[in-house]
């Protein structure tokens, strides 16, 4: 068996964005330092969260090589090898005659081309004598044709396991149908929309050799640089015959319809009772078999259980743009009814589904309590379950904590505060002054070194209330108002160097943070003794200027990683402990030069 899964993830195009998170029905995404990837014991292959990924990280395992592997001579001897063709080939390829398809494939190296419908017929009819079973007691009979749905059932209903028809599905029996009519050496590649039927192929390689997606072909036919504008088809058919039916499976309904058509050979009394339901989209049948009691039952319901929207003409191995409807009708047109269906199946493969449940492990209350606490989640009221994180409630996150499935940064509203935490500590401890306001003029954000330097009288309040500045007109605290009006509607920035006010001299730079919106200023008290009063404007100026880009980060933090805030943090730390002692050494040089003259 491949152990490589159907689904992986390119961990450097990974955005960690957790929308896979968010599509994934059944949780089977890891998150390991912001990056996702899937579990395995966990994922049933439906696709979603390939269809989902807008970095294109998450992959489908591509077995053309295998194939081509397959495809080439052992020891001088080529096997044959025949494809299993998904009947939703009439929609996709709807511009190419089916000949002129088969050919195509012949040139790739395949003996012949054969139709998987052949084995939905196969499993019809046999599903329909499984119905008509008098001595069954079993009431709801789910379908084997899709192998997501096989999946989802063993692994999480799996008091569902014995419900599923003990058949296997149309491709598999279609396998086997093959190498009965053409021997039991050849070899047999799946060619459809499906992901999950690699999972079939790893499973019963004696029946399937490969699967390979639509997706794959195309890629593999531009590989090969084939023109099938010059391709010759005359005389090309599919083998052994073209198939009835069957060709609708891969509509939602097709596979009761076909099974209705088998219940014609039954008597009326036995068949009247018989109910069909079609369920497509793993939620659907979630909420359908929840809770059900099949003792309630009072006659025979079958489901057709599909995990795409529609069928298999929404599967994720063929992403064209073609429209769903269009690919259906193509279908339905091109599917032909037999005057007479058999009554016994030529081929069967009998299979057994096997409860395989996931194993969580039980946490208690008070450990699922300390996990959120992880998330900033203390009280109920903290539990936002806004699914950012991918997680449909805070409580889902914490159980993945738990399990070591997912991480605190997940939770966009705890690394908001965070942020808000971290931003606010920078503004409130830088040794420069520094202010923001909005277009009115009026304070959205201010310091410490703000309050001091120009409120002095107002600081024990401000240390109590460190808000009571919002709103405040900026003309009523400082007297170059001016200088922001200039910075609202200009990105240059405005320098004024040794401002006089009020008996101070103050180094100003005004910048704009969003033009005509918010606007900030870094402000430096400059007023020293003459002694090298120069070069330490000069430091500063240097001061201000390395805060500017501080500040406005700062405007935007709520959109930076944690690591990166951490590194930001320590390194205007390290910049200005640089720039107090170096400034510190150019005062006492100057004092002790003073100092030492006669």
């Amino acid at each position: 068996m491949n152990k490589i899964l159907p689904v992986y993830t390119l961990k450097n195009e990974c955005s960690d964005c957790y929308k896979c998170v968010r599509q994934c029905y059944v949780k089977a995404i890891k998150i390991e330092s912001g990056h996702a990837s899937v579990i395995g014991d966990k994922c049933i292959s439906c696709g979603a969260c390939v269809l989902a990924c807008p970095s294109k990280a998450k992959r489908v395992r591509n077995d053309i090589e295998k194939v081509k592997n397959i495809l080439m001579p052992k020891n001088g001897v080529k096997a044959d090898v025949y494809v299993s063709l998904a009947p939703t080939f009439s929609g996709v390829f709807n511009n190419m005659p089916k000949e002129k398809l088969i050919a195509i494939l012949k040139k790739l190296g395949f003996k012949g081309v054969s139709e998987t419908a052949i084995g939905a017929q196969e499993v019809s009819i046999k599903t329909a004598e499984m119905l008509c079973d008098t001595t069954d007691e079993k009431k709801l009979h789910i379908s084997s044709a899709c192998p997501v749905v096989v999946d989802f059932i063993r692994l999480y209903h799996p008091e569902f396991a014995k419900n599923i028809t003990p058949v296997a599905s149309p491709a598999l029996t279609h396998a086997k149908y093959l190498k009965e009519k053409f021997g039991q050496d050849i070899k047999v590649v799946f060619i459809g929309p499906c992901i999950a039927k690699k999972n079939e192929a790893d499973r019963n390689p004696d029946l399937i050799s490969a699967s390979i997606t639509f997706d794959e072909l195309k890629y593999w036919l531009n590989e090969e640089y084939i023109n099938t504008e010059k391709i010759q088809y005359e005389g090309e058919h599919f083998v052994p015959e073209e198939a009835y039916e069957g060709s609708i499976y891969p509509i939602e309904g097709g596979m009761n319809e076909t099974i209705k058509k088998c219940l014609r050979n039954y008597d009326y009394e036995i068949v009247k009772d018989i109910k069909f339901l079609n369920v497509s989209s793993l939620e659907t049948i979630d909420k359908v078999l929840k809770g059900f009691d099949e003792s309630t039952l009072k006659s025979k319901i079958f489901i057709e259980g599909l995990s795409c929207g529609g069928g298999c003409v929404g599967g994720p191995g063929f992403t064209d743009t073609k429209s769903g409807l269009d690919i259906m009708a193509r279908i339905i047109n091109y599917t032909k009814t037999r005057p007479e269906i058999p009554k016994q199946a030529e081929t069967v493969v009998k299979m057994e589904f096997t409860e395989t449940p996931v194993q969580n492990k039980k946490y208690s209350v008070e450990e699922l309590r300390r996990a959120l606490k992880k998330i900033g989640k203390n009280s109920v009221e903290d539990e936002l379950n806004c699914g950012g994180c991918g997680y449909s409630s805070c409580r889902e996150m914490g159980y993945a904590l738990l399990r070591n499935e997912a991480e605190p940064s997940q939770c966009a509203s705890y690394m908001r505060q965070i942020a808000h935490r971290k931003a606010d500590a920078l503004l409130r401890c830088m040794p420069s002054a520094m202010v923001m306001v909005d277009k009115d003029l009026k304070v959205v954000e201010a310091n410490n070194a703000f309050i001091k330097m120009f409120m002095p009288d107002m600081y024990d309040v401000y240390s109590q209330n460190p808000d009571m500045l919002k709103g405040a007109e900026i003309s009523r605290i400082v007297d170059f108002d001016f200088i922001f009006k200039s910075a609202l509607g200009d990105y240059a920035d405005i320098h004024k160097e040794h401002y006089p006010s009020n008996d101070r001299l103050y180094d100003i730079i005004a910048f704009t943070i969003e033009k005509d919106e918010l606007v900030g200023a870094i402000i430096a008290d400059v007023t020293k003794s003459q002694v090298n009063r120069e070069k330490i404007a000069q430091k500063a100026h240097e001061v201000i200027s390395k805060n500017i880009s501080i500040v406005q980060n700062i405007a935007c933090l709520l959109g930076e990683h944690m690591v990166e805030t951490e590194l930001l943090l320590s390194s205007i730390a390290q910049d200005y402990d640089k720039d107090i002692k170096e400034n510190t050494e150019a005062e006492n040089s100057a004092s002790t030069d003073t100092k030492d003259k006669p």
